[in-house]
């Protein structure tokens, strides 16, 4: 099945990573891909400890879409295709049942990876397997593909306040 968790809102991620911990404390074989977001993270540090949950490898830190030149652009776009590729092999091989492709609907809304690597992504995983996709702004084909979606609404964050991105609270 396929969870899309989107929206403005807080948490998109932290409840990719809830559903991670609660597959891999029942036996499943739980792969994290993650899409324009750098190493250093909390959510990273914390499931590197799991058993049975594969973080794929990450640069240690990246830039926002907009502050890429054309080479970031090729770069960024090589290595989510190889992303897929990971989750893909991974999940045919039996290793994963659940699949976290965290920021992917960034990553295709910034035109970094096609939409269409995404959607032969889904129709190449075994029936069994769970695919969960975050971020804003899904595309259409994506929420038709789905059987789970949930929005998360901003109502009010601290940014708006000028209150910068806290460790352990936002990374």
């Amino acid at each position: 099945m396929v969870h899309i968790y989107c929206g403005d809102g807080k948490g998109k991620t932290s409840a990719a990573m809830g559903l991670a911990l609660r597959g891999a404390g029942r036996g499943l074989g739980v792969v994290v891909a993650q899409f324009l977001k750098g190493e250093d993270s909390g959510e990273r540090r914390a499931l590197v400890h799991v058993p049975g949950v594969v973080l794929l490898p990450l640069p240690e830190r990246v830039k926002f879409s907009f502050q890429m030149d054309e080479a970031d652009r090729r770069e960024a776009g090589l290595r989510f295709a190889a992303l897929c590729d990971q989750c893909q092999a991974l999940a045919a091989a039996g290793e994963a049942r659940m699949v976290i492709l965290d920021e992917v609907c960034a990553a295709v809304n910034t035109g970094l990876l096609p939409l269409e690597r995404v959607l032969a992504l889904l129709d190449a995983v075994p029936p069994e397997t769970e695919v969960v996709l975050t971020g804003r702004d899904p595309q259409p084909a994506l929420l038709a593909r789905a059987d789970y979606v949930t929005e998360m609404k901003k109502i009010r964050h601290p940014y708006e306040k000028g209150v910068r991105a806290r460790k352990g609270i936002e990374f």
